[in-house]
């Protein structure tokens, strides 16, 4: 009996670690894993539209992906019963042909609004075809969060008479960002702008490999003219600001999501 005992805590413990250590990114999982996550009551489905494009002399390309794969992890496991759909990596910033918006610059990844809502749209009826009760749109990045309602509203509207739903996750973005404002202003920092101390913030606290931030190119940043660089002065960014200016990020989504949710 004790021997036995034993040996069910450690299948018991072994189990729990498991559970504990497995990822929230479906694209980690095997479909067995996932087929059995749902039917254990892992109900809801994340998508985080990231995006691809310039951020001046002191920042790369990946920013957005960056802040929204980690945001929606966070998210994921604050929540206790969602999983993570791939990020989608790209938005919409400016007409490559006419250069436009940050499509002006080299290295920008834009897409149509048509093209992006219909992205929007699979990515979102896969997570329904699993099997997931409900499944929430959010993007990292400003231009596009129009579509990303139309995208949400036109599922939700032909799945929910089946008890799927389909929802848009609007304060991720917009009521974080208000936040975000606010307390730049309260640490005497200037609030808002591409790139500039608040996102760039947010990058020197996830780039644990240095990579993604050139330290030597702040100062290009900060001085020369937004047409120029593509962003505004990032003067003061430092990992730690970057912690707190997340959490608003993080909070704001789960908040709302719980609120859905009901």
């Amino acid at each position: 009996m004790v021997r036995f005992i034993a040996v069910l805590t450690l299948v018991l413990t072994a189990a729990l670690a498991s559970a504990q250590t497995r990822s929230v990114f479906i694209e980690d999982l095997t479909w067995p894993e996932l087929r059995d996550a749902i039917a254990a009551g892992t109900s809801s489905a994340i998508i985080m539209s990231g995006g691809i494009e310039q951020n001046g002399p002191h920042m790369a390309l990946i920013k957005h992906n960056l802040i929204s794969r980690y945001a929606a992890a966070q998210i994921a496991q604050r929540l206790g019963n969602a999983l993570v759909y791939p990020i989608v990596p790209f938005s919409m910033a400016g007409d490559p042909i006419l250069k436009t918006g940050h499509s002006r610059l080299p290295g920008t990844i834009s897409l149509s609004s048509e093209v992006y809502v219909g992205l929007l749209r699979q990515l979102a009826l896969s997570a329904v075809s699993a099997g997931f009760k409900n499944v929430f749109i959010m993007g990292e990045h400003g231009q596009g969060q129009n579509e990303i309602k139309v995208a949400a509203e036109s599922l939700d509207g032909d799945w929910r008479s089946k008890g799927q739903r389909v929802f848009y996750v609007a304060d991720f973005n917009g009521k974080a960002n208000q936040q975000i404002d606010a307390y730049l202003k309260e640490q005497k920092l200037r609030p808002g702008g591409h790139a500039a101390v608040g996102e760039t913030s947010q990058v020197m606290f996830l780039d644990e490999g240095r990579k993604y931030i050139r330290d030597d190119k702040l100062a290009v940043s900060k001085a020369g003219p937004t047409a120029e660089t593509g962003v505004n002065d990032p003067s003061g960014a430092n990992p730690e600001l970057g912690k707190a200016l997340l959490e608003f990020k993080i909070n704001s989504a789960v908040e709302q999501i719980r609120q859905l949710a009901k």
